[in-house]
């Protein structure tokens, strides 16, 4: 997106994430985000905000959001009796405060930047349910963008959302084929739109790290940390590589961080990175390290060799064809992300359950 290439004309000069926006392609988003923490990624050169479905839970949880989400849940129960519909109402209702934290930047830059990603009940991902969720979820604001996952469903309601002109962040992500598969969705259902909306892809690389690393100990596979370190990576490289011959309009964004390096090896590319607040954005400020062009860093042949003979999913992830739409919801990775997910949603399905 070469827009983005003029941040500094929307951002302050000093902080690390601004002068990595500064001085490089990438750029800095934040994931699920009490109010405080949004405020503070904003004031810290934050572009963009991503939530996931443990959104609910996790402001539930949080000791500064308590009145904010009893007040939702009240309004909510108002309406309806269903506790997974009423968790959909309070989830609009909390992302949509986020919203308006970044709307002045989505003014700014005349839509090009600000977004903030929600998504639907984890458990109910057929392509009409998505559709519906996404419409209810776009009243939320104009720079609501729907967050949807890359599956052989989801693809479908992604390509109807685009036709409709919604912003989508298409994710979970863990392979060059499912990038490939949402390219060629996007390029048809935007053809012929005037303006055709904003959409990236979220390549969830620390869960794939993280996926990849509990196989090799459960299995006990003989292969250095060394190169397991650069499992998501390498992925993410060859997406980019792809993106960029397709010249694609699609955006890119990096997620699922489980180390600071899942920030700081991206700097350099045409990328978006989104991170937690607690943990990794507090922690890289602090740390305030040199920004150094990392992601286009050569891989040895021999790396990538082994890393294809002894780990069937990264092989199946890194291969063009390695996966089947039809393979994209069961695939490792993807389970492992979904199931914090689901787990955070059903917990706060049976706080809202409680008070019925």
């Amino acid at each position: 997106m070469q827009f983005t290439r003029e941040l500094g004309r929307f951002i302050a000069m000093d902080g690390y994430f601004n002068r990595v926006q500064q001085l490089t392609a990438s750029r800095f988003w934040i994931n699920n985000v009490t109010l405080d923490e949004a405020r503070k990624a904003i004031d810290a050169g934050a572009t963009g905000c991503t939530q996931n479905p443990s959104y609910v839970w996790k402001m539930m949880t949080a000791k500064d959001e308590q009145a904010r989400v009893d007040a939702s849940v009240k309004r909510a129960l108002g309406k309806t009796k269903d506790v997974d519909d009423a968790l959909v109402m309070v989830q609009r209702d909390l992302v949509a405060d986020v919203a308006k934290m970044f709307l002045p930047l989505y003014r700014q830059s005349f839509g090009h930047l600000g977004y903030v990603s929600i998504q639907g009940n984890p458990f109910k991902e057929d392509a009409e349910t998505i559709l519906k969720t996404a419409r209810f979820n776009r009243e939320a604001g104009q720079n609501i963008m729907i967050k949807i996952p890359v599956t052989e469903e989801g693809l479908e309601a992604i390509g109807a959302c685009i036709s409709e002109g919604m912003p989508v962040n298409a994710t979970e992500v863990m392979s060059i084929q499912q990038a490939i598969d949402l390219i060629e969705v996007y390029e048809k259902a935007a053809k012929g739109l005037e303006n055709p909306p904003v959409v990236y892809l979220s390549h969830i690389a620390g869960i794939f790290d993280e996926y990849i690393n509990n196989y090799v100990a459960e299995q006990k596979v003989p292969i250095r940390g060394d190169l397991t370190f650069q499992g998501g990576k390498i992925v993410a490289k060859k997406i980019r590589a792809y993106m960029d011959e397709r010249k694609t309009a699609v955006g890119f964004i990096n997620g699922g961080a489980r180390g600071l390096h899942h920030f700081t090896e991206w700097v350099g590319a045409d990328i978006s990175t989104t991170i937690n607040w607690k943990g990794t954005a507090e922690d890289l400020l602090e740390l305030d390290p040199p920004v150094v062009a990392r992601f286009d860093n050569p891989v040895p042949e021999s790396v990538l060799d082994e890393l294809l003979a002894k780990l069937p999913d990264f092989k199946k992830a890194y291969l063009v064809g390695g996966l089947q739409a039809h393979d994209y919801e069961e695939f490792g990775p993807v389970v492992l992300f979904c199931s914090s997910f689901r787990k955070a949603w059903g917990q706060a399905r049976e706080r809202v359950a409680s008070l019925l």
